[in-house]
Protein backbone atom coordinates (compact mmCIF):
# COMPACT_ATOMS: atom_id res chain seq x y z
CA UNK A 1 0.00 0.00 0.00
CA UNK A 2 1.47 3.40 -0.93
CA UNK A 3 2.19 5.76 1.95
CA UNK A 4 1.40 9.46 1.62
CA UNK A 5 2.22 12.51 3.63
CA UNK A 6 1.77 15.97 2.21
CA UNK A 7 3.80 19.07 2.81
CA UNK A 8 2.72 22.66 3.25
CA UNK A 9 5.87 24.67 3.70
CA UNK A 10 5.32 28.34 4.64
CA UNK A 11 3.76 30.29 1.79
CA UNK A 12 3.65 27.27 -0.56
CA UNK A 13 0.43 25.29 -0.16
CA UNK A 14 -1.89 26.15 2.74
CA UNK A 15 -0.91 29.80 2.80
CA UNK A 16 -1.66 30.49 -0.85
CA UNK A 17 -4.62 28.16 -1.23
CA UNK A 18 -7.80 27.81 0.81
CA UNK A 19 -8.52 25.00 3.23
CA UNK A 20 -10.49 23.35 0.47
CA UNK A 21 -7.29 22.29 -1.32
CA UNK A 22 -5.89 20.74 1.85
CA UNK A 23 -9.13 18.86 2.49
CA UNK A 24 -9.05 17.49 -1.04
CA UNK A 25 -5.56 16.13 -0.38
CA UNK A 26 -6.94 14.33 2.65
CA UNK A 27 -9.08 12.20 0.35
CA UNK A 28 -5.91 10.18 -0.24
CA UNK A 29 -4.44 7.80 2.33
CA UNK A 30 -2.43 10.30 4.36
CA UNK A 31 -0.41 9.40 7.45
CA UNK A 32 1.08 12.83 8.27
CA UNK A 33 0.82 16.45 7.21
CA UNK A 34 3.33 19.29 7.40
CA UNK A 35 1.93 22.82 7.62
CA UNK A 36 0.33 25.30 7.54
CA UNK A 37 1.83 28.56 8.83
CA UNK A 38 -1.53 30.34 8.80
CA UNK A 39 -3.10 29.96 12.23
CA UNK A 40 -6.64 30.35 10.91
CA UNK A 41 -6.23 27.50 8.46
CA UNK A 42 -4.40 25.42 11.08
CA UNK A 43 -7.47 25.60 13.35
CA UNK A 44 -9.68 24.22 10.56
CA UNK A 45 -7.25 21.53 9.42
CA UNK A 46 -6.60 20.40 13.00
CA UNK A 47 -10.27 19.45 13.40
CA UNK A 48 -10.00 17.20 10.36
CA UNK A 49 -6.69 15.70 11.52
CA UNK A 50 -8.25 14.87 14.88
CA UNK A 51 -11.08 13.05 13.17
CA UNK A 52 -8.75 11.12 10.87
CA UNK A 53 -6.06 10.59 13.55
CA UNK A 54 -3.35 12.04 11.31
CA UNK A 55 -0.41 13.92 12.96
CA UNK A 56 -0.18 17.55 11.86
CA UNK A 57 3.27 19.14 12.10
CA UNK A 58 2.54 22.85 11.92
CA UNK A 59 4.41 26.16 11.70
CA UNK A 60 1.43 28.10 13.08
CA UNK A 61 2.44 30.10 16.17
CA UNK A 62 -1.04 30.95 17.56
CA UNK A 63 -0.86 30.27 21.34
CA UNK A 64 -4.36 28.77 21.41
CA UNK A 65 -3.33 25.96 19.06
CA UNK A 66 -2.28 23.14 21.34
CA UNK A 67 -2.34 19.39 21.67
CA UNK A 68 -4.73 19.78 24.60
CA UNK A 69 -7.40 20.87 22.13
CA UNK A 70 -6.11 19.01 19.08
CA UNK A 71 -4.71 15.61 19.99
CA UNK A 72 -2.75 15.25 16.75
CA UNK A 73 -1.39 18.80 16.53
CA UNK A 74 2.38 19.22 16.93
CA UNK A 75 3.92 22.68 16.62
CA UNK A 76 7.45 22.56 15.18
CA UNK A 77 8.26 26.25 15.75
CA UNK A 78 8.29 28.14 19.06
CA UNK A 79 4.88 29.01 20.48
CA UNK A 80 4.00 32.73 20.34
CA UNK A 81 3.17 32.41 24.03
CA UNK A 82 6.91 32.66 24.71
CA UNK A 83 7.44 35.52 22.27
CA UNK A 84 4.83 37.62 24.06
CA UNK A 85 6.48 36.95 27.42
CA UNK A 86 9.80 37.96 25.87
CA UNK A 87 8.27 41.28 24.78
CA UNK A 88 6.83 41.79 28.27
CA UNK A 89 10.32 41.26 29.73
CA UNK A 90 11.75 43.84 27.30
CA UNK A 91 9.05 46.34 28.32
CA UNK A 92 9.73 45.67 31.99
CA UNK A 93 13.50 45.95 31.51
CA UNK A 94 13.15 49.52 30.26
CA UNK A 95 10.61 50.39 32.95
CA UNK A 96 7.63 51.16 30.71
CA UNK A 97 4.18 50.58 32.15
CA UNK A 98 1.79 51.28 29.28
CA UNK A 99 1.79 49.66 25.84
CA UNK A 100 -0.37 50.03 22.74
CA UNK A 101 -0.73 46.89 20.60
CA UNK A 102 -1.22 47.20 16.83
CA UNK A 103 -2.30 43.93 15.25
CA UNK A 104 -4.34 42.23 12.56
CA UNK A 105 -7.76 41.19 13.83
CA UNK A 106 -7.44 37.48 13.05
CA UNK A 107 -6.85 34.35 15.15
CA UNK A 108 -3.10 34.79 15.33
CA UNK A 109 -3.29 38.51 16.09
CA UNK A 110 -6.03 38.39 18.71
CA UNK A 111 -4.69 35.38 20.56
CA UNK A 112 -1.11 36.60 20.57
CA UNK A 113 -2.03 40.02 21.93
CA UNK A 114 -4.26 38.42 24.56
CA UNK A 115 -1.22 36.54 25.89
CA UNK A 116 0.81 39.77 25.76
CA UNK A 117 -1.77 41.46 27.97
CA UNK A 118 -1.47 38.66 30.55
CA UNK A 119 2.33 38.78 30.40
CA UNK A 120 2.41 42.55 30.93
CA UNK A 121 0.00 42.31 33.84
CA UNK A 122 2.45 40.01 35.63
CA UNK A 123 5.04 42.79 35.27
CA UNK A 124 2.58 45.37 36.65
CA UNK A 125 2.28 46.94 33.20
CA UNK A 126 -0.74 46.99 30.92
CA UNK A 127 -2.09 47.23 27.40
CA UNK A 128 -3.74 50.63 27.39
CA UNK A 129 -5.26 50.09 23.95
CA UNK A 130 -5.66 47.30 21.41
CA UNK A 131 -5.50 48.85 17.95
CA UNK A 132 -6.89 46.10 15.74
CA UNK A 133 -7.58 46.33 12.04
CA UNK A 134 -9.12 43.85 9.62
CA UNK A 135 -6.87 41.66 7.42
CA UNK A 136 -8.05 43.56 4.34
CA UNK A 137 -7.80 47.03 5.86
CA UNK A 138 -7.29 49.85 3.37
CA UNK A 139 -4.45 52.34 3.50
CA UNK A 140 -6.77 55.04 4.81
CA UNK A 141 -8.05 52.77 7.60
CA UNK A 142 -4.50 52.11 8.78
CA UNK A 143 -3.77 55.83 8.59
CA UNK A 144 -6.83 56.62 10.73
CA UNK A 145 -5.82 53.99 13.26
CA UNK A 146 -2.33 55.47 13.67
CA UNK A 147 -3.73 58.98 14.01
CA UNK A 148 -5.99 57.80 16.83
CA UNK A 149 -3.24 56.00 18.78
CA UNK A 150 -0.92 58.98 18.33
CA UNK A 151 -3.38 61.08 20.34
CA UNK A 152 -2.96 58.76 23.31
CA UNK A 153 -0.52 58.96 26.17
CA UNK A 154 1.52 55.77 25.61
CA UNK A 155 4.44 55.91 23.20
CA UNK A 156 5.39 52.22 23.29
CA UNK A 157 3.91 50.34 20.33
CA UNK A 158 4.00 46.57 19.80
CA UNK A 159 3.32 45.60 16.17
CA UNK A 160 2.09 42.02 15.65
CA UNK A 161 1.14 41.76 11.98
CA UNK A 162 2.43 40.31 8.68
CA UNK A 163 5.26 41.79 6.55
CA UNK A 164 3.09 43.49 3.93
CA UNK A 165 0.83 45.16 6.45
CA UNK A 166 3.70 45.90 8.82
CA UNK A 167 5.74 47.84 6.30
CA UNK A 168 2.64 49.84 5.40
CA UNK A 169 2.18 50.71 9.07
CA UNK A 170 5.74 52.01 9.36
CA UNK A 171 5.37 54.00 6.15
CA UNK A 172 2.28 55.69 7.54
CA UNK A 173 3.92 56.17 10.92
CA UNK A 174 6.89 57.93 9.34
CA UNK A 175 4.60 60.26 7.41
CA UNK A 176 2.79 61.09 10.66
CA UNK A 177 6.05 61.92 12.45
CA UNK A 178 5.89 58.85 14.68
CA UNK A 179 9.37 57.51 13.87
CA UNK A 180 11.24 60.21 15.76
CA UNK A 181 12.68 60.60 19.25
CA UNK A 182 10.35 59.70 22.11
CA UNK A 183 8.64 56.82 20.29
CA UNK A 184 9.26 53.12 20.92
CA UNK A 185 8.45 50.47 18.31
CA UNK A 186 8.70 46.75 19.08
CA UNK A 187 7.81 44.08 16.51
CA UNK A 188 7.32 40.36 16.70
CA UNK A 189 9.31 37.99 14.48
CA UNK A 190 7.55 38.97 11.23
CA UNK A 191 10.01 41.82 10.61
CA UNK A 192 13.28 39.86 11.02
CA UNK A 193 11.72 37.03 8.99
CA UNK A 194 11.13 39.46 6.15
CA UNK A 195 14.60 40.99 6.38
CA UNK A 196 16.41 37.66 6.69
CA UNK A 197 14.68 36.13 3.66
CA UNK A 198 15.77 38.99 1.40
CA UNK A 199 19.22 39.14 -0.16
CA UNK A 200 19.02 42.91 -0.04
CA UNK A 201 16.40 45.29 1.28
CA UNK A 202 15.46 48.51 -0.45
CA UNK A 203 17.14 51.45 1.35
CA UNK A 204 13.79 53.24 1.38
CA UNK A 205 12.30 50.30 3.27
CA UNK A 206 15.15 50.30 5.78
CA UNK A 207 14.64 54.02 6.29
CA UNK A 208 11.11 53.30 7.52
CA UNK A 209 12.19 51.05 10.39
CA UNK A 210 15.23 52.77 11.86
CA UNK A 211 15.38 52.36 15.65
CA UNK A 212 12.85 49.51 15.78
CA UNK A 213 13.41 46.70 18.32
CA UNK A 214 12.43 43.29 16.93
CA UNK A 215 12.38 39.69 18.12
CA UNK A 216 13.67 36.82 16.02
CA UNK A 217 13.70 33.08 16.74
CA UNK A 218 17.11 32.26 18.13
CA UNK A 219 18.99 29.54 16.27
CA UNK A 220 22.56 28.80 17.35
CA UNK A 221 25.39 29.52 14.89
CA UNK A 222 26.35 25.86 14.62
CA UNK A 223 28.67 24.30 12.05
CA UNK A 224 25.67 22.34 10.81
CA UNK A 225 23.75 25.54 10.02
CA UNK A 226 26.78 27.18 8.41
CA UNK A 227 27.38 24.18 6.14
CA UNK A 228 23.73 24.16 5.12
CA UNK A 229 23.83 27.89 4.32
CA UNK A 230 26.92 27.32 2.17
CA UNK A 231 25.27 24.45 0.27
CA UNK A 232 22.11 26.50 -0.21
CA UNK A 233 23.97 29.42 -1.74
CA UNK A 234 25.67 27.07 -4.20
CA UNK A 235 22.39 25.62 -5.43
CA UNK A 236 21.26 26.67 -8.87
CA UNK A 237 17.86 28.06 -9.76
CA UNK A 238 17.02 29.22 -6.24
CA UNK A 239 15.04 32.44 -6.03
CA UNK A 240 17.03 33.79 -3.06
CA UNK A 241 20.26 32.78 -1.37
CA UNK A 242 18.99 33.95 2.03
CA UNK A 243 16.45 32.29 4.31
CA UNK A 244 14.78 33.05 7.62
CA UNK A 245 14.27 31.02 10.79
CA UNK A 246 11.04 29.50 9.48
CA UNK A 247 13.00 27.90 6.63
CA UNK A 248 15.29 26.26 9.20
CA UNK A 249 12.32 24.97 11.18
CA UNK A 250 10.71 23.69 7.98
CA UNK A 251 13.88 21.80 7.10
CA UNK A 252 14.09 20.30 10.58
CA UNK A 253 10.39 19.40 10.48
CA UNK A 254 10.87 17.30 7.36
CA UNK A 255 13.78 15.51 9.00
CA UNK A 256 11.73 15.08 12.18
CA UNK A 257 9.03 13.24 10.26
CA UNK A 258 11.55 11.23 8.23
CA UNK A 259 13.42 10.12 11.37
CA UNK A 260 10.17 9.32 13.18
CA UNK A 261 8.91 7.21 10.26
CA UNK A 262 12.21 5.35 10.12
CA UNK A 263 12.01 4.56 13.84
CA UNK A 264 8.30 3.77 13.57
CA UNK A 265 8.84 1.10 10.90
CA UNK A 266 11.93 -0.32 12.61
CA UNK A 267 9.75 -0.86 15.69
CA UNK A 268 7.31 -2.89 13.59
CA UNK A 269 4.83 -0.13 12.89
CA UNK A 270 2.21 -0.75 10.21
CA UNK A 271 -0.01 1.45 8.07
CA UNK A 272 -3.70 0.60 7.86
CA UNK A 273 -6.82 2.69 7.36
CA UNK A 274 -10.47 2.31 8.24
CA UNK A 275 -13.66 4.08 7.22
CA UNK A 276 -15.27 6.73 9.41
CA UNK A 277 -19.04 6.30 9.35
CA UNK A 278 -19.49 9.89 10.55
CA UNK A 279 -18.10 11.30 7.31
CA UNK A 280 -20.74 11.54 4.60
CA UNK A 281 -20.77 13.32 1.25
CA UNK A 282 -23.09 16.30 0.87
CA UNK A 283 -25.04 17.13 -2.27
CA UNK A 284 -23.25 19.54 -4.57
CA UNK A 285 -19.97 19.46 -2.66
CA UNK A 286 -16.68 18.90 -4.49
CA UNK A 287 -15.32 17.27 -1.34
CA UNK A 288 -15.63 13.49 -1.13
CA UNK A 289 -15.77 13.15 2.63
CA UNK A 290 -16.71 9.49 2.52
CA UNK A 291 -13.41 8.72 0.78
CA UNK A 292 -11.42 10.06 3.75
CA UNK A 293 -10.13 7.32 6.00
CA UNK A 294 -8.87 7.10 9.55
CA UNK A 295 -5.18 6.30 10.03
CA UNK A 296 -5.41 3.43 12.51
CA UNK A 297 -1.86 3.84 13.83
CA UNK A 298 -2.00 7.63 14.05
CA UNK A 299 -1.59 7.76 17.82
CA UNK A 300 1.46 5.49 17.73
CA UNK A 301 3.15 7.62 15.07
CA UNK A 302 2.29 10.77 17.02
CA UNK A 303 3.91 9.35 20.16
CA UNK A 304 7.00 8.51 18.13
CA UNK A 305 7.15 12.10 16.87
CA UNK A 306 6.95 13.72 20.31
CA UNK A 307 9.61 11.33 21.61
CA UNK A 308 12.21 12.35 19.03
CA UNK A 309 15.40 14.07 20.16
CA UNK A 310 18.06 15.23 17.69
CA UNK A 311 20.04 18.33 16.75
CA UNK A 312 18.79 20.16 13.66
CA UNK A 313 19.61 23.40 11.91
CA UNK A 314 17.44 25.36 14.35
CA UNK A 315 18.93 23.65 17.41
CA UNK A 316 17.76 20.84 19.64
CA UNK A 317 14.54 19.23 18.39
CA UNK A 318 12.85 17.92 21.50
CA UNK A 319 9.35 18.43 22.90
CA UNK A 320 8.37 19.17 26.49
CA UNK A 321 5.44 17.79 28.46
CA UNK A 322 3.07 20.28 26.79
CA UNK A 323 4.38 19.25 23.36
CA UNK A 324 6.14 22.57 22.75
CA UNK A 325 9.67 22.72 21.41
CA UNK A 326 12.05 22.82 24.34
CA UNK A 327 14.22 25.84 25.22
CA UNK A 328 12.32 28.56 23.33
CA UNK A 329 14.60 31.55 22.77
CA UNK A 330 14.70 34.81 20.78
CA UNK A 331 17.29 37.27 19.55
CA UNK A 332 16.56 40.87 20.52
CA UNK A 333 17.47 42.99 17.49
CA UNK A 334 17.85 46.71 16.96
CA UNK A 335 17.24 47.84 13.37
CA UNK A 336 19.66 50.51 12.19
CA UNK A 337 21.57 51.57 9.09
CA UNK A 338 21.33 48.90 6.39
CA UNK A 339 20.63 46.01 8.73
CA UNK A 340 20.27 45.03 12.36
CA UNK A 341 22.45 44.26 15.35
CA UNK A 342 21.82 41.89 18.23
CA UNK A 343 21.46 43.73 21.55
CA UNK A 344 20.72 40.59 23.54
CA UNK A 345 18.79 37.37 23.84
CA UNK A 346 15.73 36.09 25.65
CA UNK A 347 14.95 32.56 26.79
CA UNK A 348 12.40 31.17 29.19
CA UNK A 349 15.38 29.69 31.00
CA UNK A 350 17.20 32.89 32.00
CA UNK A 351 15.20 35.81 30.60
CA UNK A 352 17.14 38.71 29.01
CA UNK A 353 20.88 38.36 28.63
CA UNK A 354 23.79 39.38 26.40
CA UNK A 355 25.06 35.79 26.67
CA UNK A 356 23.68 33.29 24.16
CA UNK A 357 21.04 30.93 25.57
CA UNK A 358 22.97 27.76 24.71
CA UNK A 359 25.79 28.89 27.03
CA UNK A 360 23.34 29.67 29.85
CA UNK A 361 21.67 26.25 29.54
CA UNK A 362 24.78 24.74 31.16
CA UNK A 363 24.29 26.96 34.23
CA UNK A 364 21.51 27.08 36.84
CA UNK A 365 18.47 29.09 35.63
CA UNK A 366 18.36 32.65 36.90
CA UNK A 367 15.62 35.12 35.95
CA UNK A 368 16.12 37.59 38.79
CA UNK A 369 15.90 41.28 37.92
CA UNK A 370 19.57 41.89 38.69
CA UNK A 371 20.71 39.44 36.00
CA UNK A 372 18.61 40.89 33.17
CA UNK A 373 20.74 42.82 30.69
CA UNK A 374 20.75 44.15 27.11
CA UNK A 375 23.24 46.20 25.15
CA UNK A 376 22.40 49.83 24.42
CA UNK A 377 19.68 50.50 21.87
CA UNK A 378 19.62 53.29 19.28
CA UNK A 379 16.00 54.44 19.27
CA UNK A 380 13.97 56.14 16.50
CA UNK A 381 15.39 59.53 15.60
CA UNK A 382 18.90 58.13 16.28
CA UNK A 383 18.36 58.78 19.98
CA UNK A 384 20.63 57.03 22.47
CA UNK A 385 18.66 58.27 25.48
CA UNK A 386 15.97 55.79 26.50
CA UNK A 387 12.47 57.13 25.72
CA UNK A 388 10.28 57.51 28.78
CA UNK A 389 7.46 55.76 26.91
CA UNK A 390 4.66 58.27 27.35
CA UNK A 391 3.61 61.88 26.84
CA UNK A 392 0.68 63.96 27.91
CA UNK A 393 -2.01 63.22 25.33
CA UNK A 394 -2.94 66.00 22.93
CA UNK A 395 -6.52 65.76 24.09
CA UNK A 396 -5.65 65.18 27.75
CA UNK A 397 -6.72 67.27 30.72
CA UNK A 398 -4.20 69.37 32.70
CA UNK A 399 -3.56 68.56 36.32
CA UNK A 400 -6.09 70.55 38.35
CA UNK A 401 -4.76 71.79 41.70
CA UNK A 402 -7.10 72.97 44.44
CA UNK A 403 -5.61 75.90 46.38
CA UNK A 404 -7.31 76.99 49.66
CA UNK A 405 -8.34 80.66 49.38
CA UNK A 406 -7.48 81.55 52.99
CA UNK A 407 -7.81 84.66 55.09
CA UNK A 408 -4.65 83.97 57.13
CA UNK A 409 -1.06 83.21 56.07
CA UNK A 410 -1.40 85.07 52.78
CA UNK A 411 2.38 85.13 52.40
CA UNK A 412 2.18 81.39 51.72
CA UNK A 413 -0.57 81.56 49.10
CA UNK A 414 -3.00 84.24 47.98
CA UNK A 415 -5.09 85.28 45.02
CA UNK A 416 -3.21 87.09 42.26
CA UNK A 417 -4.04 88.87 39.01
CA UNK A 418 -1.24 87.06 37.13
CA UNK A 419 -1.68 84.24 34.56
CA UNK A 420 -1.74 81.48 37.19
CA UNK A 421 -4.27 83.30 39.39
CA UNK A 422 -2.33 82.57 42.58
CA UNK A 423 0.94 83.59 44.19
CA UNK A 424 2.99 82.93 47.31
CA UNK A 425 5.71 80.80 48.90
CA UNK A 426 3.88 77.48 48.40
CA UNK A 427 3.29 78.27 44.73
CA UNK A 428 6.97 79.12 44.22
CA UNK A 429 8.10 75.86 45.82
CA UNK A 430 5.61 73.82 43.78
CA UNK A 431 6.64 75.48 40.49
CA UNK A 432 10.33 74.88 41.31
CA UNK A 433 9.59 71.19 41.85
CA UNK A 434 7.68 71.00 38.55
CA UNK A 435 10.64 72.57 36.75
CA UNK A 436 12.93 69.79 38.00
CA UNK A 437 10.86 67.08 36.31
CA UNK A 438 12.25 65.71 33.00
CA UNK A 439 8.86 66.23 31.34
CA UNK A 440 6.16 68.87 31.19
CA UNK A 441 3.19 68.74 33.57
CA UNK A 442 0.38 71.02 32.32
CA UNK A 443 -1.52 72.29 35.35
CA UNK A 444 -4.00 74.93 36.48
CA UNK A 445 -4.72 76.33 39.94
CA UNK A 446 -8.29 76.46 41.24
CA UNK A 447 -9.01 78.67 44.24
CA UNK A 448 -11.22 77.04 46.85
CA UNK A 449 -13.20 79.32 49.16
CA UNK A 450 -14.43 82.91 49.10
CA UNK A 451 -11.44 84.57 50.79
CA UNK A 452 -13.58 85.81 53.66
CA UNK A 453 -13.00 82.80 55.92
CA UNK A 454 -10.71 79.80 55.85
CA UNK A 455 -12.30 76.89 53.94
CA UNK A 456 -12.98 73.57 55.68
CA UNK A 457 -10.36 70.97 54.84
CA UNK A 458 -12.97 68.20 55.14
CA UNK A 459 -15.24 69.92 52.63
CA UNK A 460 -12.26 70.54 50.36
CA UNK A 461 -11.36 66.84 50.23
CA UNK A 462 -14.97 65.83 49.51
CA UNK A 463 -15.29 68.41 46.75
CA UNK A 464 -12.01 67.32 45.21
CA UNK A 465 -13.33 63.77 44.91
CA UNK A 466 -16.68 64.94 43.54
CA UNK A 467 -15.16 67.35 41.01
CA UNK A 468 -12.34 65.08 39.82
CA UNK A 469 -9.63 67.48 40.99
CA UNK A 470 -6.44 65.52 41.28
CA UNK A 471 -4.26 67.42 43.74
CA UNK A 472 -4.54 69.70 46.77
CA UNK A 473 -1.93 72.36 47.49
CA UNK A 474 -2.30 72.97 51.24
CA UNK A 475 -0.20 74.90 53.71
Amino acid sequence: MPISFFFSLPFLVFYRHPCFIALQLMEKEVIAAIGPQSSGIAHVISHVMNELQVPLLSFATDPTLSSLQYSYFLRTVPNDHFQMYAIADVVDYFGWKEVIAIFVDDDNGRNGISVLGDALAKKRAKLTYKAAFSPGASSSEIDDLLVSVNLMEARVFVVHVNPDTGLSIFSKAKNLGMMVGGYVWITTDWLPSFLDSSDSVNPETMDLIQGVVALRHHTADSDQKKKFASRWKNLKNVEASSFNSYALYAYDTIWLLARALDLYFKDGGKVTFSDDHRLRDTNGSALHLSSMQVFDQGQKLFQTLIGMNFTGLSGQIQFDSEKNLGHPAYDVLNIGGTGSRTVGYWSNYSGLSVVTPEILYSKPPNTSTSTQHLYNVIWPGEMVTQPRGWVFPHNGKPLRIAVPYRVTFKEFVHKDKGPSGVKGYCIDVFEAAIDLLPYAVPHVYILYGDGKRNPSFKNLVNDVVANDTFCILEI
